[in-house]
């Protein structure tokens, strides 16, 4: 059983998964506290310049006394996008044009049994074609 875990842990993805999983959630917590400390100031002060003097965080009271947070539902809303744009412009952009400069276009979605009978197929016609 432990030598399976081995294995499984060993084999690559594994350890991929877990350093994205920790990087991805680095990057949520610096995202999640640039946006406390620069973009909520900012967007309060919009609102508040627009509104004469309102915040967003009075918004409608709904039956039982709860009331709707607009301005968090706003700050999450510019923090996802934050996030998605620091994504593609720190992982996904460099490694596309990393692709595009060692001649791979992109990954290929096909699973590896239809790959191999593809150039099972390929080989065979060359040998057809050659006698």
């Amino acid at each position: 059983m432990i030598k399976g875990f081995r294995e499984f842990v060993f084999r690559g993805n594994v350890i991929d998964l877990a350093v994205a999983v920790a990087v991805g959630t680095a990057l949520a917590a610096l995202v999640a506290a640039v946006t406390k400390a620069l973009i909520d100031p900012i967007v309060v002060w919009f609102v508040y310049v627009i509104t004469g003097g309102r915040t967003l965080d009075g918004g409608p009271t709904l039956p039982g006394g709860a009331i709707l947070n607009i301005g968090l539902l706003v700050t999450g809303l510019i923090t996802f996008f934050i996030t998605l744009t620091v994504l593609y412009l720190v992982f996904v952009l460099p490694m596309n044009k990393y692709r595009q400069r060692m001649g791979q276009s992109g990954v290929d979605a096909r699973p590896a049994d239809v790959q191999l009978l593809e150039e099972i197929r390929d080989l065979l016609k060359e040998q057809q074609g050659k006698k």
